[in-house]
Parts: structure tokens; sequence; C-alpha cells
């Protein structure tokens, strides 16, 4: 976000002071009688009013960052710092008080000729259009900032493009680790904290250098300390190419969701469980995370697998389906167990999943099994019955998900 603000702060800097520079070079004049001081004046009614926009923007976005934080899970919180719009608004009404201050300051040093004074007056009500279409946008958008749907609509595309990519490629280009040859000799990182990302083409291009083999052993969702190291690597390695191979993953205190399939999946999962929760109980909203779990996993089963091989002498293990699954749905099972609306729409998303693609139907078809057991160990008889019958409506099976009613 600071970048973006920086950028607009020196555009107005420069839009200031090129105002007196272009109007002492231009070969025309171009002169208006403004009277009264009329530039200065809207100038510091600009500055006024920027000013307060900008403190009630961030005090917007930070009570949207709390509440994300509080209501749903402090995994959504980056997805709503990396909003374009508010980042938008924000760098906006920052550099048009920039704007309005620098343009102040010249005004009083008689910096301005006529010419530059009427310049500055054209693009002071160029600022002003930009800043009203702006706080227009700004207010429409901070109707559904933050609130529960916006974030689950956020993650839901975050896991979404990141589980899509990891369909495509599970293993990043590279080829499928199976096992690891005994020779091999780890590579530990520097610091301690979570994989973010893996350029595979970089180790591969180092491999290749220095003749090597390189098994990454810590995937993007990782940790990275003493106990997992980064990669293991058969071939003769100097200081130099450990440390070339380190620069090849980049390693945060706090997971990143553009390379880790599990993050998203993850932190949808946190959603549903938190308005699970006796202090919450919201089952509606764990029912919206279930149907936003079947469009995810619906379009990663639908995505054309690419297994071509780019990255010869780089191995990867990539996640499962089985974790993903895991992932997702034994949460939602374990904290809605005696939600039978919740496990009603939880059967029926599995079978759903289960019949977009047959071939890897095992790993739904065990969540529907573990979310039966938790029900049938937790639910009313009544209600259990209830279940029960929607799960062989929904899986349509001769023998459907093995748990028996209570008693």
């Amino acid at each position: 976000m600071w970048f973006r603000s920086a950028l607009f702060v020196v555009i107005a800097i420069g839009f200031a002071l090129a105002a007196g520079f272009i109007g002492a070079v231009v070969p025309f004049r171009i002169v208006i009688d403004l009277g009264q001081n009329s530039v200065g004046s809207l100038l510091q009614i600009i500055a006024t009013a920027m000013l307060t926009a900008t403190t009630f923007s961030v005090t917007a976005m930070v009570t949207a960052y709390s509440s994300a934080t509080t209501t749903a899970t402090p995994r959504a919180t980056q997805l709503l710092v990396e909003d374009p719009t508010s980042q938008n608004a924000l760098s906006t009404f920052v550099g048009a008080f920039v704007f309005s201050m620098v343009g102040i300051i010249a005004l009083s040093t008689g910096y301005y000729t006529e010419q530059g004074r009427t310049i500055l007056f054209l693009g002071t009500l160029v600022v002003i259009a930009i800043v009203v279409i702006t706080l227009l946008r700004w207010i429409a958008h901070l109707a559904n900032f933050g609130r529960m749907s916006d974030v689950i609509d956020r993650v839901e595309r975050a896991a979404s493009e990141s589980l899509i990519a990891y369909a495509a490629s599970p293993t990043l280009g590279a080829r499928r680790l199976e096992t690891i040859p005994r020779s091999a000799e780890a590579v530990w990182a520097d610091e301690v904290g979570y994989v973010v990302r893996v350029d595979v083409a970089a180790l591969d291009r180092l491999a290749v250098r220095s003749h090597l083999h390189v098994y990454v052993n810590a995937t993007p969702g990782r940790s990275a300390d003493a106990l997992h190291p980064l990669a293991y690597v058969v071939g003769r390695m100097d200081d130099e190419s450990a440390a070339s191979l380190r620069g090849a993953f980049r390693i945060a205190a706090h997971r990143d969701y553009e390379q880790d399939p599990r993050l998203g999946i993850i932190a949808l999962s946190e959603i549903g469980s938190r308005a699970l929760s006796p202090a919450t109980n919201d089952p509606g909203t764990a029912v919206e995370v279930i149907a936003a779990f079947q469009r995810v996993f619906s379009a990663a089963l639908r995505t054309e697998r690419d297994d071509r091989v780019r990255f010869e002498r780089v191995w990867i293990d990539p996640p499962r389906l089985e974790t993903l699954a895991v992932d997702g749905f034994r949460p939602l099972a374990r904290d809605g167990a005696a939600f039978v609306e919740v496990q009603i729409r939880m059967q029926k998303c599995l079978a759903g999943l289960r019949e977009a693609d047959p071939k890897r139907s095992s790993a739904f078809e065990t969540a529907a099994d573990d979310a039966l057991e938790r029900a049938r160990a937790a639910m009313a008889r009544q209600d259990f019955k209830a279940l029960r019958a929607a799960a062989r409506s929904a899986w349509a099976t001769e023998t459907p998900p093995r748990a028996k009613p209570a008693g």
C-alpha cells in the first residue's frame, strides 16, 4: 500500500511544481482572470477536506481489518490489505492533500507566474474531479468492504486461484518426488519461517550448472526450520551453490496464498469453524463456506492437468487431494457435528464433488464417512435420521457412507 501512496505523492508534487515551469516556457499565453486568490482558496479547501478524508479512510480500513480478524479469520486480513479500491482511494486522497500543500507553499513564495497560476488552477479542477469520482467509488465500496460475505468471497477467489494453479501443474513443472536417495545431502534455511514461494526454474538452472539433482522438501506452505530442510541434493555442492539454492526459496513469517493451495482451504475452513462456535452460533455462514468449497474444488477438478516436465533435475512432492479435503471438511465436520443443516449441506457438497471426478472420489467419500461418524456421536436421534436420509439421497448408492444411527 505504501508504494502506491508514495507514487501518487510524487506525481502530485511533480504536477504542482511543473505548473510554474510550464507556464514560463510555453510559447503561447493561457491566462484566466482568477480574482481574489481563488486558486489558493481552492487548494486550502482541498487540503482540509483531504486530510479529513484520509483519516476517515484509514479508520474505515482498520475497522474492516479488525472485523475480518475477529469475525472471520486473521488469514483474510492480507486479502483486505491488497484490495485495490481501498489502496487507490487512500493514495488519491494523500496525493491530493500533498498537491494542495505544495501548491499553497509555492503560491506563498511567488513561484508561479500569471500563466503558471492559470495552469495550476486548471490542474486543481482536474484534481477535484478525480477526488470526487474516487470518493463516490470509495463510499459505494465501503457498503460491503470487510463484511462476512465480502471476506468469504475474497478468500474463495484466493483459494480458487491457487488451487486451480496447483491442479494445472501440481509439481510446478518439476518431476514428481517419490523417494529421496539415501546419498542426498540436506540443505537448511538460514532463517526460520514459512516457505511462501519456490523458484523451480532457478533451482533447475542451478542443478544444470552444478550437475546436481534437487529434491525439494519444503514446498510452499511448509515450515523451514531445524527439523525440515529446504531440499536434499545429490551431487557435489559448494558454498556458493548452497547459497543460490537457498535464494530460490522465499521465506516469510506468514504464509501466502499465491503458491500455497492449502492456505485458502484452511482459511475458508476457519471461517466456518468460527461461525459454528458456541459464542457465534451461525450455521448459515458455515453453509456458505461449504458452498464456497464446492465451487473451489469443482473448478480445480475441471482443470486440465499439464504433466509435462520442464525442469528435469528438480523433484517435488505436491500436496495431495486427500490432504486438501481433510483441511477443508474435517474442522467443519468436527465443529458442526450437532448441526443437522450443516451436515446435510456437507453431504450434498461431497456427493457433488464425487460426481465431478469419480476417478478421485475416495477423498470425498472418506470425508463424508468422517462427517457422518462425528454427527452420529453428537446429534439427536431424529436429526441423525434426517441426515442419514439426506445422505442416502445425495449419494444415491446402494452402500451409502457407513455410519449407523445411534442406538
